[in-house]
Protein backbone atom coordinates (compact mmCIF):
# COMPACT_ATOMS: atom_id res chain seq x y z
CA UNK A 1 0.00 0.00 0.00
CA UNK A 2 1.23 3.53 -0.76
CA UNK A 3 0.24 6.92 0.55
CA UNK A 4 0.13 10.27 -1.25
CA UNK A 5 2.67 12.75 0.06
CA UNK A 6 3.28 16.33 -0.97
CA UNK A 7 6.59 18.19 -1.12
CA UNK A 8 6.13 21.81 -0.05
CA UNK A 9 9.06 24.20 -0.46
CA UNK A 10 9.72 26.44 2.53
CA UNK A 11 12.21 29.32 2.96
CA UNK A 12 15.72 27.91 3.37
CA UNK A 13 17.53 28.45 6.68
CA UNK A 14 21.24 27.92 7.26
CA UNK A 15 20.48 26.32 10.63
CA UNK A 16 17.34 24.63 12.00
CA UNK A 17 16.89 26.53 15.26
CA UNK A 18 14.16 28.96 14.24
CA UNK A 19 12.06 26.28 12.55
CA UNK A 20 12.38 23.83 15.41
CA UNK A 21 11.72 26.47 18.07
CA UNK A 22 8.17 26.70 16.65
CA UNK A 23 7.67 22.94 16.80
CA UNK A 24 9.44 21.86 19.95
CA UNK A 25 6.41 22.21 22.24
CA UNK A 26 4.46 19.83 20.05
CA UNK A 27 4.15 16.24 21.37
CA UNK A 28 7.34 14.17 20.99
CA UNK A 29 9.11 16.84 18.92
CA UNK A 30 12.53 15.73 17.70
CA UNK A 31 15.43 17.43 15.91
CA UNK A 32 18.24 15.59 14.14
CA UNK A 33 20.77 18.38 13.69
CA UNK A 34 23.73 18.50 11.28
CA UNK A 35 25.39 21.37 13.16
CA UNK A 36 25.21 23.89 10.31
CA UNK A 37 26.41 26.43 9.50
CA UNK A 38 29.63 25.46 11.32
CA UNK A 39 29.71 21.64 11.00
CA UNK A 40 29.71 19.71 7.72
CA UNK A 41 26.47 17.72 7.82
CA UNK A 42 24.02 17.99 4.92
CA UNK A 43 20.52 17.41 6.32
CA UNK A 44 18.55 18.60 9.35
CA UNK A 45 15.38 16.59 10.03
CA UNK A 46 12.63 17.58 12.44
CA UNK A 47 9.16 16.25 13.23
CA UNK A 48 6.53 16.04 15.96
CA UNK A 49 3.10 14.55 16.71
CA UNK A 50 3.92 10.93 15.81
CA UNK A 51 1.21 8.47 14.91
CA UNK A 52 2.52 6.16 17.62
CA UNK A 53 5.37 5.93 20.13
CA UNK A 54 7.23 2.76 21.06
CA UNK A 55 8.88 3.01 24.47
CA UNK A 56 11.05 0.48 26.30
CA UNK A 57 10.92 1.30 30.01
CA UNK A 58 13.95 1.44 32.28
CA UNK A 59 12.99 -2.05 33.49
CA UNK A 60 12.76 -3.39 29.92
CA UNK A 61 8.99 -3.44 29.35
CA UNK A 62 7.84 -2.38 25.88
CA UNK A 63 4.74 -0.24 25.33
CA UNK A 64 3.23 1.18 22.14
CA UNK A 65 0.97 4.22 22.56
CA UNK A 66 -1.05 5.37 19.57
CA UNK A 67 -3.24 8.26 20.68
CA UNK A 68 -3.20 9.82 17.20
CA UNK A 69 -3.40 6.49 15.36
CA UNK A 70 -6.52 4.89 16.89
CA UNK A 71 -6.78 2.23 14.17
CA UNK A 72 -3.33 0.79 14.85
CA UNK A 73 -3.65 -2.96 15.38
CA UNK A 74 -2.11 -4.76 18.35
CA UNK A 75 1.28 -6.31 17.53
CA UNK A 76 1.53 -10.12 17.28
CA UNK A 77 2.18 -11.80 20.62
CA UNK A 78 5.27 -13.49 19.16
CA UNK A 79 6.97 -10.08 18.95
CA UNK A 80 6.36 -9.04 22.55
CA UNK A 81 9.64 -8.50 24.38
CA UNK A 82 11.60 -8.29 21.10
CA UNK A 83 12.32 -4.59 20.83
CA UNK A 84 13.87 -4.40 17.36
CA UNK A 85 11.31 -6.80 15.86
CA UNK A 86 8.52 -4.67 17.34
CA UNK A 87 10.08 -1.57 15.81
CA UNK A 88 10.11 -3.27 12.41
CA UNK A 89 6.45 -4.20 12.86
CA UNK A 90 5.61 -0.59 13.76
CA UNK A 91 7.54 0.74 10.77
CA UNK A 92 5.64 -1.66 8.50
CA UNK A 93 2.34 -0.08 9.60
CA UNK A 94 3.27 3.06 7.66
CA UNK A 95 2.47 2.84 3.97
CA UNK A 96 5.23 3.37 1.42
CA UNK A 97 5.23 6.86 -0.11
CA UNK A 98 3.98 7.33 -3.67
CA UNK A 99 6.81 9.82 -4.17
CA UNK A 100 10.30 9.77 -5.63
CA UNK A 101 12.73 11.94 -3.69
CA UNK A 102 16.41 12.08 -2.73
CA UNK A 103 15.47 13.38 0.71
CA UNK A 104 16.67 10.95 3.39
CA UNK A 105 13.40 10.77 5.37
CA UNK A 106 9.88 10.49 3.97
CA UNK A 107 8.32 9.14 7.15
CA UNK A 108 9.25 6.32 9.51
CA UNK A 109 10.92 5.99 12.91
CA UNK A 110 12.89 8.71 14.71
CA UNK A 111 14.13 8.44 18.27
CA UNK A 112 16.86 7.13 20.54
CA UNK A 113 18.14 3.75 21.63
CA UNK A 114 20.10 3.65 24.89
CA UNK A 115 23.29 1.79 25.63
CA UNK A 116 21.37 -0.20 28.24
CA UNK A 117 18.91 -1.42 25.60
CA UNK A 118 21.89 -2.77 23.67
CA UNK A 119 23.41 -4.28 26.79
CA UNK A 120 20.16 -6.08 27.58
CA UNK A 121 19.75 -7.20 23.94
CA UNK A 122 23.24 -8.69 24.08
CA UNK A 123 22.30 -10.66 27.19
CA UNK A 124 24.55 -8.71 29.59
CA UNK A 125 22.81 -8.23 32.94
CA UNK A 126 23.45 -5.12 35.04
CA UNK A 127 24.18 -5.01 38.75
CA UNK A 128 23.04 -1.36 38.87
CA UNK A 129 19.62 0.23 39.11
CA UNK A 130 18.70 2.56 36.21
CA UNK A 131 20.45 5.91 36.48
CA UNK A 132 17.24 7.80 35.74
CA UNK A 133 13.63 7.36 34.74
CA UNK A 134 14.51 7.71 31.07
CA UNK A 135 13.34 4.74 29.01
CA UNK A 136 15.80 2.37 27.37
CA UNK A 137 14.42 3.48 24.01
CA UNK A 138 11.81 5.90 22.73
CA UNK A 139 10.94 5.81 19.03
CA UNK A 140 8.13 7.67 17.27
CA UNK A 141 6.37 6.66 14.05
CA UNK A 142 6.20 9.90 12.04
CA UNK A 143 4.20 10.44 8.86
CA UNK A 144 5.68 13.90 8.16
CA UNK A 145 8.97 15.77 8.45
CA UNK A 146 10.61 19.10 7.75
CA UNK A 147 14.05 18.72 6.17
CA UNK A 148 16.75 21.30 5.47
CA UNK A 149 19.14 20.34 2.64
CA UNK A 150 22.24 22.46 3.18
CA UNK A 151 24.02 21.22 0.08
CA UNK A 152 21.24 22.50 -2.19
CA UNK A 153 20.10 25.24 0.20
CA UNK A 154 16.50 24.04 0.19
CA UNK A 155 13.85 23.40 2.84
CA UNK A 156 11.08 20.85 2.32
CA UNK A 157 7.96 19.91 4.23
CA UNK A 158 7.05 16.28 3.45
CA UNK A 159 3.49 15.45 4.47
CA UNK A 160 0.03 14.43 3.37
CA UNK A 161 -2.16 17.35 2.37
CA UNK A 162 -3.99 17.31 5.71
CA UNK A 163 -0.75 17.14 7.74
CA UNK A 164 0.82 19.88 5.64
CA UNK A 165 -1.88 22.35 6.60
CA UNK A 166 -1.50 21.43 10.29
CA UNK A 167 2.27 21.89 10.25
CA UNK A 168 2.11 25.18 8.39
CA UNK A 169 -0.29 26.44 11.08
CA UNK A 170 2.14 25.37 13.80
CA UNK A 171 4.99 27.18 12.05
CA UNK A 172 2.99 30.42 11.96
CA UNK A 173 2.49 30.49 15.73
CA UNK A 174 4.65 32.75 17.86
CA UNK A 175 7.46 31.14 19.81
CA UNK A 176 6.76 30.54 23.48
CA UNK A 177 9.10 32.06 26.03
CA UNK A 178 10.37 29.76 28.76
CA UNK A 179 12.22 30.29 32.02
CA UNK A 180 15.94 30.90 31.38
CA UNK A 181 18.21 27.90 31.77
CA UNK A 182 20.72 27.96 34.60
CA UNK A 183 22.62 25.47 36.70
CA UNK A 184 21.54 25.53 40.33
CA UNK A 185 24.57 23.48 41.42
CA UNK A 186 27.84 22.84 39.58
CA UNK A 187 28.67 19.57 37.84
CA UNK A 188 30.30 17.03 40.14
CA UNK A 189 32.23 13.94 39.09
CA UNK A 190 31.09 10.54 40.26
CA UNK A 191 34.68 9.28 40.62
CA UNK A 192 37.74 10.76 42.25
CA UNK A 193 41.11 10.34 40.61
CA UNK A 194 41.77 7.50 43.08
CA UNK A 195 38.47 5.79 42.19
CA UNK A 196 39.32 6.00 38.50
CA UNK A 197 42.84 4.66 39.05
CA UNK A 198 41.49 1.60 40.87
CA UNK A 199 39.15 0.83 37.97
CA UNK A 200 41.93 1.53 35.49
CA UNK A 201 44.14 -1.02 37.26
CA UNK A 202 41.32 -3.58 37.11
CA UNK A 203 41.03 -3.04 33.35
CA UNK A 204 44.79 -3.56 32.98
CA UNK A 205 44.52 -6.84 34.88
CA UNK A 206 41.75 -8.02 32.56
CA UNK A 207 43.80 -7.07 29.50
CA UNK A 208 46.93 -8.80 30.81
CA UNK A 209 44.88 -11.91 31.61
CA UNK A 210 43.58 -12.05 28.04
CA UNK A 211 39.93 -11.29 28.88
CA UNK A 212 39.87 -8.34 26.49
CA UNK A 213 41.99 -6.16 24.23
CA UNK A 214 40.33 -2.84 24.90
CA UNK A 215 37.76 -1.45 27.36
CA UNK A 216 35.93 1.84 27.07
CA UNK A 217 35.79 3.20 30.62
CA UNK A 218 33.62 6.25 31.40
CA UNK A 219 32.57 8.34 34.36
CA UNK A 220 29.45 10.43 34.97
CA UNK A 221 29.18 14.11 35.95
CA UNK A 222 25.91 15.46 37.36
CA UNK A 223 24.39 18.84 38.20
CA UNK A 224 21.01 20.32 39.08
CA UNK A 225 19.34 22.94 36.91
CA UNK A 226 16.25 25.01 36.38
CA UNK A 227 14.66 26.45 33.28
CA UNK A 228 14.52 25.34 29.68
CA UNK A 229 16.61 22.43 28.39
CA UNK A 230 16.18 23.75 24.82
CA UNK A 231 18.18 26.81 25.84
CA UNK A 232 20.84 24.49 27.23
CA UNK A 233 20.98 22.61 23.91
CA UNK A 234 21.46 25.85 22.01
CA UNK A 235 24.43 26.70 24.24
CA UNK A 236 25.96 23.27 23.66
CA UNK A 237 25.43 23.49 19.92
CA UNK A 238 27.09 26.91 19.77
CA UNK A 239 30.08 25.70 21.79
CA UNK A 240 30.64 22.51 19.78
CA UNK A 241 28.75 22.17 16.47
CA UNK A 242 28.88 18.58 15.23
CA UNK A 243 27.24 16.69 12.33
CA UNK A 244 25.34 14.10 14.40
CA UNK A 245 23.64 16.29 16.99
CA UNK A 246 20.08 15.98 18.21
CA UNK A 247 17.47 17.17 20.69
CA UNK A 248 14.50 15.13 21.95
CA UNK A 249 12.23 16.21 24.79
CA UNK A 250 9.06 14.84 26.34
CA UNK A 251 7.37 15.50 29.68
CA UNK A 252 10.24 16.38 32.10
CA UNK A 253 12.95 14.51 30.23
CA UNK A 254 15.25 15.38 27.35
CA UNK A 255 18.32 14.21 25.44
CA UNK A 256 20.83 16.85 24.33
CA UNK A 257 23.46 15.38 22.02
CA UNK A 258 26.33 17.03 20.15
CA UNK A 259 27.97 13.89 18.80
CA UNK A 260 30.61 13.91 16.06
CA UNK A 261 30.28 10.17 15.39
CA UNK A 262 28.12 8.18 13.01
CA UNK A 263 27.14 4.72 14.24
CA UNK A 264 25.65 3.18 11.08
CA UNK A 265 24.13 4.70 7.98
CA UNK A 266 22.28 2.70 5.34
CA UNK A 267 21.07 3.87 1.93
CA UNK A 268 19.82 1.58 -0.85
CA UNK A 269 21.39 -1.39 0.91
CA UNK A 270 24.83 0.24 1.20
CA UNK A 271 26.06 0.38 4.80
CA UNK A 272 28.61 2.71 6.39
CA UNK A 273 30.02 2.95 9.92
CA UNK A 274 32.47 5.67 11.00
CA UNK A 275 34.11 4.67 14.30
CA UNK A 276 36.11 7.28 16.22
CA UNK A 277 39.08 6.22 18.33
CA UNK A 278 41.91 8.58 19.18
CA UNK A 279 41.49 12.13 20.49
CA UNK A 280 43.64 15.22 21.04
CA UNK A 281 42.57 18.74 22.08
CA UNK A 282 42.87 21.61 19.62
CA UNK A 283 45.92 23.82 20.11
CA UNK A 284 45.91 27.44 21.21
CA UNK A 285 48.06 28.47 18.24
CA UNK A 286 48.24 27.12 14.66
CA UNK A 287 51.65 25.64 15.40
CA UNK A 288 50.49 23.91 18.58
CA UNK A 289 47.33 22.70 16.83
CA UNK A 290 49.34 21.20 13.96
CA UNK A 291 51.72 19.49 16.39
CA UNK A 292 48.81 17.92 18.31
CA UNK A 293 47.22 16.68 15.08
CA UNK A 294 50.50 15.16 13.87
CA UNK A 295 51.08 13.52 17.27
CA UNK A 296 47.65 11.88 17.06
CA UNK A 297 48.27 10.62 13.53
CA UNK A 298 51.63 9.14 14.57
CA UNK A 299 50.46 7.62 17.88
CA UNK A 300 50.81 3.79 17.85
CA UNK A 301 48.44 3.51 20.83
CA UNK A 302 45.63 5.50 19.23
CA UNK A 303 45.99 3.73 15.90
CA UNK A 304 45.90 0.35 17.68
CA UNK A 305 42.66 1.35 19.45
CA UNK A 306 41.10 2.40 16.17
CA UNK A 307 42.13 -0.72 14.26
CA UNK A 308 40.74 -2.99 17.01
CA UNK A 309 37.32 -1.35 16.71
CA UNK A 310 37.43 -1.49 12.92
CA UNK A 311 37.95 -5.27 13.18
CA UNK A 312 35.06 -5.53 15.66
CA UNK A 313 32.75 -3.59 13.32
CA UNK A 314 33.78 -5.69 10.33
CA UNK A 315 32.64 -8.71 12.32
CA UNK A 316 29.36 -7.07 13.45
CA UNK A 317 28.44 -5.91 9.95
CA UNK A 318 29.44 -9.28 8.54
CA UNK A 319 26.45 -10.87 10.25
CA UNK A 320 24.00 -9.14 7.90
CA UNK A 321 26.14 -7.98 4.95
CA UNK A 322 26.86 -9.81 1.71
CA UNK A 323 30.05 -11.93 1.97
CA UNK A 324 33.01 -10.14 0.46
CA UNK A 325 31.31 -6.71 0.46
CA UNK A 326 32.87 -5.34 3.65
CA UNK A 327 35.83 -3.02 3.10
CA UNK A 328 37.63 -0.13 4.80
CA UNK A 329 38.11 2.83 2.44
CA UNK A 330 39.59 5.03 5.20
CA UNK A 331 41.66 3.88 8.18
CA UNK A 332 42.69 6.24 10.99
CA UNK A 333 42.04 9.45 9.04
CA UNK A 334 42.27 12.79 10.85
CA UNK A 335 39.07 14.79 11.39
CA UNK A 336 39.17 18.10 13.25
CA UNK A 337 36.32 19.70 15.21
CA UNK A 338 36.17 23.02 17.10
CA UNK A 339 37.46 21.47 20.33
CA UNK A 340 39.23 18.22 19.41
CA UNK A 341 41.05 16.23 16.73
CA UNK A 342 39.85 12.64 16.14
CA UNK A 343 41.06 9.56 14.28
CA UNK A 344 38.14 8.28 12.21
CA UNK A 345 37.86 5.15 10.09
CA UNK A 346 35.19 4.17 7.55
CA UNK A 347 33.79 0.64 7.27
CA UNK A 348 31.39 -0.19 4.42
CA UNK A 349 29.39 -3.15 3.23
CA UNK A 350 26.22 -4.22 1.38
CA UNK A 351 23.18 -5.72 3.11
CA UNK A 352 22.01 -9.19 2.15
CA UNK A 353 18.61 -9.20 0.38
CA UNK A 354 16.78 -10.48 3.46
CA UNK A 355 18.33 -7.97 5.89
CA UNK A 356 16.78 -4.64 6.90
CA UNK A 357 18.28 -1.57 8.58
CA UNK A 358 16.73 -2.73 11.87
CA UNK A 359 18.27 -6.20 11.65
CA UNK A 360 21.57 -4.47 10.88
CA UNK A 361 21.19 -2.25 13.92
CA UNK A 362 20.27 -5.16 16.17
CA UNK A 363 23.36 -7.07 14.99
CA UNK A 364 25.78 -4.24 15.71
CA UNK A 365 24.21 -2.36 18.64
CA UNK A 366 25.67 -0.85 20.75
CA UNK A 367 28.59 0.42 18.71
CA UNK A 368 31.95 -1.22 19.29
CA UNK A 369 33.78 2.10 19.56
CA UNK A 370 32.15 2.68 22.97
CA UNK A 371 32.37 -0.85 24.37
CA UNK A 372 35.75 -2.37 23.58
CA UNK A 373 36.74 -5.75 22.26
CA UNK A 374 35.59 -8.45 22.39
CA UNK A 375 32.23 -6.73 22.78
CA UNK A 376 30.31 -9.00 25.17
CA UNK A 377 33.18 -9.41 27.61
CA UNK A 378 33.93 -5.69 27.42
CA UNK A 379 30.31 -4.86 28.31
CA UNK A 380 30.42 -7.23 31.29
CA UNK A 381 33.57 -5.52 32.57
CA UNK A 382 32.08 -2.05 31.98
CA UNK A 383 29.07 -2.94 34.12
CA UNK A 384 31.33 -4.34 36.83
CA UNK A 385 33.60 -1.29 37.01
CA UNK A 386 31.45 1.73 36.18
CA UNK A 387 29.36 2.85 39.18
CA UNK A 388 26.10 3.38 37.24
CA UNK A 389 24.24 2.48 34.07
CA UNK A 390 24.94 4.59 30.98
CA UNK A 391 21.36 5.34 29.92
CA UNK A 392 21.29 7.21 26.57
CA UNK A 393 25.05 7.85 26.70
CA UNK A 394 26.82 5.61 24.16
CA UNK A 395 23.48 4.62 22.66
CA UNK A 396 22.22 6.12 19.39
CA UNK A 397 19.97 8.82 17.97
CA UNK A 398 18.65 8.65 14.45
CA UNK A 399 15.99 7.76 11.91
CA UNK A 400 14.85 4.72 9.95
CA UNK A 401 12.89 5.69 6.85
CA UNK A 402 10.04 3.49 5.60
CA UNK A 403 11.90 3.00 2.28
CA UNK A 404 14.78 1.31 4.10
CA UNK A 405 17.15 4.26 4.64
CA UNK A 406 18.78 4.78 8.03
CA UNK A 407 21.27 7.04 9.76
CA UNK A 408 22.25 6.87 13.43
CA UNK A 409 24.81 8.44 15.72
CA UNK A 410 26.91 7.20 18.60
CA UNK A 411 25.55 9.26 21.51
CA UNK A 412 28.83 10.55 22.90
CA UNK A 413 29.07 14.21 24.04
CA UNK A 414 25.50 13.65 25.17
CA UNK A 415 23.56 14.89 28.20
CA UNK A 416 20.30 13.65 29.64
CA UNK A 417 17.88 15.87 31.52
CA UNK A 418 15.66 14.07 34.03
CA UNK A 419 13.47 16.35 36.11
CA UNK A 420 15.86 18.95 37.53
CA UNK A 421 19.03 16.86 37.05
CA UNK A 422 21.53 16.89 34.20
CA UNK A 423 23.98 14.03 33.57
CA UNK A 424 26.92 13.89 31.18
CA UNK A 425 29.59 11.21 30.71
CA UNK A 426 33.20 11.32 29.58
CA UNK A 427 35.23 8.26 28.71
CA UNK A 428 37.88 6.68 26.54
CA UNK A 429 39.30 3.42 25.30
CA UNK A 430 41.92 1.69 27.47
CA UNK A 431 44.51 -0.65 25.97
CA UNK A 432 47.64 -2.35 27.28
CA UNK A 433 49.89 0.72 27.08
CA UNK A 434 47.39 3.29 28.39
CA UNK A 435 48.43 5.56 31.27
CA UNK A 436 45.95 6.19 34.11
CA UNK A 437 46.65 9.91 34.56
CA UNK A 438 46.33 10.59 30.82
CA UNK A 439 43.09 8.64 30.49
CA UNK A 440 41.56 10.29 33.56
CA UNK A 441 42.41 13.70 32.13
CA UNK A 442 40.82 12.69 28.82
CA UNK A 443 37.47 11.99 30.50
CA UNK A 444 37.46 15.66 31.52
CA UNK A 445 38.85 16.96 28.22
CA UNK A 446 36.00 15.44 26.24
CA UNK A 447 33.25 17.14 28.22
CA UNK A 448 34.94 20.26 29.65
CA UNK A 449 33.67 22.48 26.84
CA UNK A 450 30.13 21.14 27.32
CA UNK A 451 30.15 21.90 31.03
CA UNK A 452 31.73 25.27 30.35
CA UNK A 453 28.96 26.19 27.90
CA UNK A 454 26.31 25.49 30.54
CA UNK A 455 28.12 27.22 33.40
Amino acid sequence: MTTALTLTALPYACDPLNYFARLRHRPSAVLLDSGRPHAKGRFDIMASDPLAVLSVSASGETEISADTHPHLAAPPEALLGRSFALQQWLLDQLALPALESELPFLGGLIGFWSYDLGRAQQGVASRHSPVSALPQARVGLFDWSLTLDHERQQAWLVATAARRDEVLAWLRKAQRQEAPFRLTAPFAAEMTAKDYAQRFDAVKRYINAGDCYQINLAQRFSASFSGDSWQAYQRLRKATPTPFSGYLAWEKQAILSVSPERFIGCRDGHVEARPIKGTRPRGKTPQEDDALARALLMSPKDRAENVMIVDLLRNDLGRVCRPGSIHVPALCALESYPNVHHLVSVVRGELTPEATPLTLMAAAFPGGSITGAPKIRAMQIIDELEPCQRSAYCGSLGYIDRRGQMDTSIAIRTLIADGDRLHVWGGGGLVADSEASEEYAETYAKIRHLIGALE
